[in-house]
């Protein structure tokens, strides 16, 4: 019995595995004087790729997750941006998270 759950645990470790990307952050435009910060947003899309070449929801991944913390914000556009990616691997999947973190800026 023993020996069938270290060949089950085995076979898990090497179908599923997942990693975590280095948070980047990105230059923005400095807030103008005729904008106030709002708040930091944070959002966060996921997306598959079924059997590596049929792709669910990887395109808009990226906007949603920046549209997602833009709302979050309040703002109307957003600074000091920080994206990373997680993924994970499984037999017949791949999935894959993105996040985008920011402060929002809106007119005064």
């Amino acid at each position: 019995m023993k020996r069938w759950l270290g060949v089950i645990g085995v076979l898990l470790v090497l179908t599923v595995t997942a990693c975590n990307s280095v948070p980047l952050a990105i230059p923005t435009g400095p807030i103008g004087p005729n904008e106030k910060k709002m708040g930091v947003g944070e959002g966060t899309a996921r997306g598959l790729m079924v059997m590596g070449f049929i792709p669910v929801n990887q395109n808009e991944r990226f906007v949603e997750a920046y549209q997602n913390a833009l709302a979050q914000s309040g703002g109307t556009r957003l600074t000091d941006i920080t994206v990373s990616e997680s993924w994970f691997w499984a037999y017949v999947l791949n999935g894959y998270t993105f996040k985008v973190q920011g402060t929002g800026v809106a007119p005064k």
